[in-house]
């Protein structure tokens, strides 16, 4: 009997760079950017250095691509979110408290998603750029549904509570605090 081998397998390329994506995200999470290495990832995913050089061609590469993944995931949830609601006053709003304040009852990998999206961005001034960008597009693009004082303060708190998580933080009563600010959103309560 012979014994399978990586050389042997049949090559399935995308199912490669969307592991070394998540392991790439992981370790950002775990050990931070500095410990995100092509060593690092090739061994978490098992392949070679230069299987994940045949996909990022530098570090750099690779961080913009976790980055960007992240940031579709998190847009991608926004939106199904704001599909969802019936109310359009707020929904952006709303749609972003509910896609950055954790209750615990997200899976788990949408949630790393999200917080690696943060923590790249909070360390690097050309993602921070990137994020930014995002966000004004998203202000204006809902500008007659959630340009008040008041949305954007709750955002801010949404943030801050994500912080807050991030940082280990303790809140006493998260869920609580979330369904305030959602009932904020809303025209009756601007």
């Amino acid at each position: 009997m012979e014994t399978e081998n990586a050389y042997k397998r049949k090559k399935q390329p995308e199912l490669v760079r969307r592991a070394l994506l998540d392991q790439a995200a992981r370790i950002t999470l775990e050990q931070g950017l500095s410990k995100v290495t092509f060593q690092a990832v090739a061994d978490a995913v098992g392949v070679t250095k230069g299987g994940v050089m045949h996909h990022f061609t530098t570090k750099n590469a690779l961080v913009m691509e976790v980055f960007h993944d992240a940031m579709k995931k998190f847009e991608s949830e926004v939106d199904a979110a704001m599909a969802k609601d019936v109310v359009s006053y707020g929904a952006f709003t709303r749609a972003y408290i509910n896609a950055t304040i954790s209750l615990g009852e997200k899976g788990q990998q949408e949630f790393n998603s999200q917080a690696t999206l943060y923590v790249l961005m909070l360390g690097d001034r050309e993602l921070r750029k990137l994020w930014a960008e995002w966000s004004n597009a998203q202000l204006k693009k809902h500008a007659a549904t959630d340009n008040t004082e008041t949305l954007c303060m709750v955002r801010l708190v949404a943030d801050g509570i994500w912080l807050s998580d991030f940082s280990g933080i303790n809140i006493s009563d998260k869920k609580s605090i979330r369904e305030r600010l959602i009932k904020t959103t809303y025209p009756e309560n601007d």
